[in-house]
């Protein structure tokens, strides 16, 4: 009996054994699956993204060739050279246009006539109907910001290196190549190399090798293709405690049970989710930069930037979850976060000091949302604080919507906000916008502060923005100064300039920069009052 009790206790255990592991591989593979089709949809939506936005620069850069060859106007001829810069500052893609001659550049919108012609180099790609391509000339670099130049006949256009900032993804990966369909050449013009085959490259539809997923998207007017790619390896690691539950769940309630349990986990731990309860709990946190006037050195200001780091301790980037907030519509929940927090970590300061101002960040979003400006004008009202205090900070891109735009900067600057725009130089807006938004500031982005030193065309721009803004009666400050050479550049123009980057302090908690604060107004306290 002892024996039939044992084997039974045995078998028991064996089988529980065995369906535990049945339920363990049940869990893992009905987890694996459910990241697989997730990753699959993410990535068709972004292939999407990426063809309809690389469909509509190519059809601007058309028009605009196309424009140009047709003109009547005489080559490099004053008229000529206005034409292009009109051409360039209308469009919203594009950064330079130009005319070649004998192979080499006599003119541009943004070099003027050189007393020396530039020698393009040779193509990387030639398009049936005559157009050349260059993936990287180094004639028209900024930084280490490839500037990809599209030629036809006597014309040539250079694509706004920024713009590959909107097509790139924290998880996903993609490639562009241009293909000619009667030679059959291919060339890579954006992003990365995915190391896909040229079949999989040039044909539509989804694609595996091995954990490799692709999607591609093509374009056969423009004869090039779009194709989007990401590991299920780095997905499978990103998500790898996600992964070890489900399989957990799997063997405790088996394999369909598992699944659904899977399902319902990944869905609750979603990045939209993470961030929801982070802003419920108050988890987001600030911390500030000081803003430097750059002729005495002292700090004027600062900005406040918002930082979350989510439920696996990963630090997520305000360029993500910002980003995802507006796209889900509740970035206002943001904004009234940071305000909250900006009053009541320098509401004393703002009170005792009206000319130090702090700089909020606000989304396009916020633009349009009718409950922004009462919320901002009673969050000041009950801490005590001055609109004048409270600088409001806007990106090029938030202003597409024109009007909307407009009128919300008109109310802003009417309760006696400044408004400045940010990263200047980076977004869709023409610089004819500055008159039309009637804005306080220009913030220059970090791209032509690093430019400083070196031979790139953004160079020649600088003193033409610093121009304008000074004929407009804009206050300047510059971003991303991390030397001394860069400081002492801006600081020797002719007007005030403040400048803000590593060269006079990273972004710190408000504690710290309290304290930034107390070393300064000690430094500055005279000798017979110490």
């Amino acid at each position: 009996m002892m024996s039939t009790l044992k084997q039974r206790v045995l078998v028991t255990l064996a089988a529980t054994l065995f369906a535990v592991l049945l339920g363990l591989l049940g869990g893992y593979l009905a987890g694996r699956a459910v990241m697989v089709h997730i990753a699959r949809l993410r990535l068709d939506a972004y292939a999407n993204h990426i063809k309809a936005t690389r469909d509509e620069v190519v059809a601007e850069n058309r028009a605009l060739l196309a424009a140009m060859n047709s003109s009547q106007l005489p080559l490099c001829s004053d008229a000529a050279i206005a034409f292009m810069r009109r051409i360039v500052y209308n469009s919203k893609y594009m950064k330079d246009a130009g005319s070649v001659r004998d192979g080499k550049v006599v003119c541009s919108a943004v070099l003027g006539r050189p007393e020396i012609p530039l020698a393009m180099p040779k193509p990387d790609f030639l398009r049936p109907d005559g157009t050349e391509l260059y993936a990287d000339p180094e004639l028209f670099r900024i930084g280490d910001h490839a500037a990809i130049t599209v030629q036809l006949g006597s014309s040539y256009m250079v694509y706004n290196p920024f713009l590959q900032r909107d097509l790139e993804s924290p998880t996903m990966h993609y490639t562009a190549s241009a293909y000619n369909s009667q030679t059959k050449a291919m060339a890579r013009f954006l992003g990365e190399d995915s190391g896909a085959s040229q079949a999989i490259l040039t044909t539509e539809g989804p694609a595996q090798v091995g954990d490799i997923l692709y999607a591609t998207r093509c374009s056969p007017q423009y004869y090039r293709c779009m194709t989007a790619y990401v590991s299920i390896h780095d997905v499978a690691a990103g998500h790898r405690t996600q992964l070890l539950e489900a399989t957990g769940l799997g063997g405790l309630t088996g394999g369909c049970f598992g699944f659904l349990l899977s399902f319902l986990y990944r869905r609750n731990q979603s990045m939209e989710r993470q961030l929801r309860r982070a802003i419920a709990a108050d988890e987001l946190r600030m911390v500030y930069q000081p803003i430097v006037d750059l002729a005495t050195g002292q700090i004027a200001g600062a900005e406040a930037l918002v930082r979350w780091t989510n439920e696996d301790s990963v630090a997520v980037g305000p360029d993500v979850f910002v980003k995802l907030a507006e796209e889900r519509g509740f970035v206002g929940e943001i904004t009234r976060l940071v305000v909250r927090h900006v009053l009541r970590d320098f509401g004393p300061i703002l009170r005792a000091h009206p000319a130090f101002k702090l700089s909020v960040n606000i989304a396009a979003a916020d633009l349009s949302d009718p409950e922004f400006l009462p919320m901002l004008n009673t969050a000041l009202d009950d801490a005590g604080v001055g609109p004048q205090s409270i600088s409001i900070e806007i990106t090029e891109g938030s202003t597409v919507c024109h009007s909307v735009a407009i009128e919300t900067i008109r109310q802003l600057r009417q309760r006696g906000h400044a408004v400045h725009i940010d990263d200047f130089g980076t977004g869709y807006s023409s610089l004819s916008y500055l008159r039309d938004l009637a804005v306080d500031a220009i913030k220059i982005d970090r791209s032509f502060t690093q430019a400083i030193g070196t031979e790139a065309v953004t160079v020649v721009i600088l003193p033409q923005i610093m121009a304008i803004a000074e004929a407009l009666n804009l206050q300047v400050i510059v971003e991303g100064v991390e030397t001394k050479d860069q400081a002492q550049y801006f600081a020797s123009t002719s007007q005030p300039t403040l400048g803000q980057g590593w060269f006079f302090g990273r972004p710190v908690s408000v504690k710290l920069f309290h304290g930034l604060l107390e070393q300064e107004n000690k430094a500055h306290i005279p000798a017979d009052a110490a």
